[in-house]
Formats: structure tokens, sequence, C-alpha cells
């Protein structure tokens, strides 16, 4: 398993765009981070409906 795991990690390059979205009922979140594990911008509150899905 360990060896998928860097295989995974060796497609990240210093041009990948890691999102991170928690899903909820009503409210999702998203968190934006570069290849370093760094926030870009802030977090992301979006309502679940087609509108919030714009948004994000």
């Amino acid at each position: 398993m360990r060896n998928r795991n860097d295989q995974k990690l060796e497609v990240i390059t210093p041009s990948t765009l890691i999102v991170g979205v928690d899903i909820a009922k009503e409210l999702h979140w998203a968190r934006f981070v570069d290849y370093r594990g760094l926030e870009l911008g802030k977090t992301l509150k979006f309502r679940n409906d087609k509108n919030g899905l714009r948004v994000f």
C-alpha cells in the first residue's frame, strides 16, 4: 500500500491545485491548497443548490 501512496504523491507538481470539500446537507465548505499544502485564499462556503455550485 505504501508504494501506491508514493505513486499518488509523485503526480503532485507545483502546478497542482488541491481542493478539499466538506459536503453537508445545506452548506458546503471548500479549501484550496497548493502542492506544498499551503492554503490559497480563504475557505469558501457555498450553498447546496445550483447557484451555490456556480459560486464554487
